[in-house]
Formats: C-alpha cells, sequence, structure tokens
C-alpha cells in the first residue's frame, strides 16, 4: 500500500514538465491521479508514463483559462471519484514579447487568464467538496520569480506569480479550519517547454544544471505525503548553479541601457 493510497490527485498542466512528473510521482505513491491540460496527445503521453509507473489514471482535457471548462470537469472529477484530496495547480505559460516595450494587452490576459485565473478557478470549484470531507491539499506552483521581483518574467508573469502566492496564503487563513492546506513552491529555473517562450532560450550546457521535472515531481510528492495537521505553507527550491544569482550568457538580469 502507497502513502497516499485511497487519495484523489488532480494536476493541471499535466502534459508535461513538472505537472506531467508530479502526475507520476504522485501515482507512484499510490494516489489516483486524474490529469489535464489542453492537448490531448500530451495527456496521452502522461497517461502512459504513469501506467508504466503502475499507477492509475484518467485523462480530462481541459483549458483552465475557461472558468466553464472548469466547472464542469471539477463537476466530472467529483462524480466519478467522489471526492479529491490533492489539486496540483501546473498550468502556467509566459510570453516572447513579456517587457514593457512591447507587452500587449492580449498576452497579459493570457498569462494572467492561465497563470492565476486557472488556478483559482480550480481551486474554488472543489472547495465546497473539500470543506465538507474536512480534508483537501493545493499545491500551486509558482516561481523564483513569484518570491522576488526580477526582471527576466517580465509583469505578467511575475504578477501572476506572486498572486498565485497570496491566494496560497488565503487558503490557509480561511480554510485552514476546515482541515485544507495549501503550499505554494518557489522552483528556480528547470528544464521545462516553458524555457522555449524566452526571447532568448538558455544555452544547453545551461539547461543541463537546471532543476529537472522530476525534482520538482518529488517534491510535491513529499508536500502530499505530509499527515494532515502538517502545512508547509511554501517552499523554496533551485539549481545549485542558480543563475538567479549568477547570471547567464543569454540571461538579463536587468534591463539594457538605451
Amino acid at each position: 500500500m502507497g502513502t497516499l493510497s485511497g487519495k484523489i490527485a488532480w494536476l493541471t498542466g499535466a502534459g508535461s514538465g513538472i505537472g506531467q512528473a508530479g502526475a507520476v510521482e504522485l501515482a507512484k505513491a499510490g494516489a489516483t491521479v486524474v490529469i489535464s491540460g489542453r492537448r490531448a496527445e500530451a495527456l496521452e503521453d502522461t497517461r502512459k508514463l504513469v501506467t508504466a509507473a503502475g499507477g492509475e489514471v484518467h485523462k480530462l482535457p481541459l483549458d483552465v483559462a475557461d472558468r466553464h471548462q472548469v466547472a464542469h470537469a471539477a463537476k466530472a472529477l467529483l462524480d466519478g471519484h467522489g471526492r479529491c484530496d490533492i489539486l496540483v495547480n501546473s498550468a502556467g505559460v509566459n510570453v516572447p514579447k513579456r517587457y514593457y516595450r512591447d507587452l500587449v494587452p492580449e498576452d497579459w490576459d493570457k498569462v494572467i487568464g492561465i497563470n492565476l485565473n486557472g488556478a483559482l478557478y480550480c481551486i474554488t470549484a472543489l472547495l465546497p467538496a473539500m470543506r465538507a470531507q474536512q480534508d483537501g491539499l493545493v499545491i500551486n506552483i509558482s516561481s523564483w520569480l513569484g518570491r522576488w521581483v526580477g526582471y527576466l518574467g517580465g509583469a505578467a508573469y511575475g504578477a501572476s506569480k506572486h498572486a498565485l502566492a497570496t491566494i496560497t496564503h488565503h487558503l490557509n487563513i480561511e480554510e485552514g479550519m476546515h482541515g485544507i492546506r495549501g503550499c505554494v513552491i518557489y522552483p528556480g529555473e528547470v528544464a521545462t517547454p516553458i524555457l522555449r517562450a524566452r526571447p532568448v532560450p538558455p544555452a544547453q550546457e545551461d539547461i543541463d544544471r537546471m532543476l529537472k521535472p522530476d525534482d520538482l515531481g518529488r517534491t510535491i510528492r513529499f508536500v502530499a505525503e505530509q499527515p494532515p495537521h502538517v502545512c508547509l505553507n511554501e517552499i523554496v527550491i533551485t539549481p545549485t548553479w542558480n543563475r538567479m544569482y549568477l547570471g547567464g550568457k543569454e540571461l538579463p538580469l536587468v534591463p539594457k541601457i538605451g
């Protein structure tokens, strides 16, 4: 019996990267995982990985930025499984044109809609069920740039990730009395597909030194395996070779002059 046997976990952004790794690790621990994302093919890749790891997995395609889709998906999950014990909000995007000199409202709306609003929609859709069962864990994947303000991510990404931390802490303030816990994880650079959205992608030698999705998967599992009376409010995890301190060939830590 795994430590999470009998638990139902819903992960968004589960088609790749951190969400995919989290699904595999929670399944290894015995949870039944429900995986969501916008791309059906990517979800199928995750399903195969979870199945290969011996886990039980169900696909629930979803665009988290659409609150009606989220409400429908949450109802389907609860109707099918009767409960949801763990929610991992891992869906996240950024855009290449992220700095004020070329940021457009449509890109702002896209980043906020997925990174922040999507997480809030999923949380509020599950809260009544979690209150009723007097138990629930929400893990929100923020960023180093959601803990400290930095130039790299741009205004929309930074705003969304800082706000994600705020809604996590408010969950603990308001819902801890109902047995509901929130943890916000602030990863430093992780070798995931989101790196391709940077104005200049990092060199492979730098990617090789970054955190791997599996590192975050194990962190998610660590949080989920804590007993119900333990709330890990926040975790900062970075590569030892931390370019947020050291910089990098293509990594601007401040804007160029002129």
